[in-house]
C-alpha cells in the first residue's frame, strides 16, 4: 500500500510600491492643513468680537465654547494672525492652482459629467449600502468632486476676504458679493464648509487605512497582489 501526497497551490503574495502623490502635492498639502488651521482659530477670535450669525436664540460658538480655546478679548491678535497668514494660505492656494495646471495633475482630480454619477455610488458603498466599490484610479469620483468643490471654495474665501478687508478699495467687488454683509455671510459659510470638509475628511483617511495616510507622506502607496505559480 503507498501513501500519496497531495499537494496544494500556495498563492504567492507580493506587495508593489505605486506613486499615488507626488512631491509637490504632497508638499503644498501638508502647508495648506497648519495654514488653514490658524486660519480658523484667528477667524473664530475675530468672530467673538461681534457674533454676527446665530439660529434664533442659538449662538453658532457660545461663550462657553471661546472660553474653552481662549478666544475671548483676542480681537486684535486674532486680526494680526488671520491677516499675515492669509496671505500665505493664499500664495500657497495659488502655487497649488500652477502645479496642477503645469504638471497636467488637473486630468486626474477636475471631475467630468460622468463622475458626478459615480459619486453618488462612491457614497452609497461608504455608506455600506453598495457591495461593490466603483473602480478608481488615483482619486474616486467622490473624491474629485469633493476636493474640486474644496479648491473652488478656496478661491472663494480669498476673495471674499478680500472684500471684507478693503470694502472701499474694492467697492466693485464688495457689491458684486452682495455688499459687505453678504461677502461677510459668504466668508462665514465657506468658512463652515472647509471645517465640515476637514471632519469628514479625517474619517476618511482613518477609513482608508494606514496604507493611504502614509502614501501622502512618502508618495507610494503599498499594494499587496496575490499571483499564483
Amino acid at each position: 500500500m503507498t501513501a500519496t501526497a497531495e499537494t496544494f497551490d500556495t498563492p504567492e503574495v507580493t506587495e508593489d510600491y505605486l506613486l499615488k502623490h507626488r512631491r509637490g502635492s504632497r508638499w503644498m498639502h501638508w502647508i495648506n492643513f497648519p495654514l488653514l488651521g490658524i486660519m480658523v482659530w484667528s477667524g473664530l477670535r475675530i468672530y467673538w468680537a461681534n457674533r454676527a450669525y446665530s439660529i434664533g436664540p442659538i449662538e453658532l460658538f457660545p461663550g462657553w465654547f471661546n472660553e474653552a480655546l481662549g478666544l475671548e478679548r483676542r480681537l486684535a491678535k486674532g486680526m494680526a494672525f488671520h491677516f499675515t497668514f492669509g496671505w500665505l494660505f493664499t500664495l500657497n492656494g495659488i502655487a497649488y492652482g500652477l502645479y496642477l495646471w503645469r504638471t497636467g495633475g488637473w486630468r486626474r482630480l477636475v471631475p467630468d459629467r460622468r463622475h458626478f454619477q459615480e459619486a453618488i455610488a462612491v457614497v452609497l458603498h461608504d455608506f455600506g449600502l453598495r457591495k461593490r466599490a466603483p473602480v478608481q484610479g488615483t482619486y474616486n469620483a467622490a473624491q474629485r468632486v469633493t476636493y474640486t468643490a474644496v479648491i473652488l471654495m478656496g478661491g472663494l474665501i480669498v476673495i471674499s476676504g478680500f472684500a471684507i478687508y478693503k470694502p472701499i478699495q474694492l467697492s466693485w467687488l464688495t457689491s458684486l458679493l452682495g455688499g459687505y454683509e453678504g461677502a461677510r455671510l459668504i466668508h462665514f459659510l465657506t468658512t463652515m464648509g472647509f471645517v465640515a470638509f476637514f471632519l469628514i475628511h479625517l474619517v476618511q483617511v482613518g477609513r482608508a487605512g494606514w496604507s493611504n495616510f502614509a502614501s501622502m507622506i512618502t508618495g507610494y502607496e503599498r499594494k499587496r497582489r496575490t499571483s499564483r505559480d
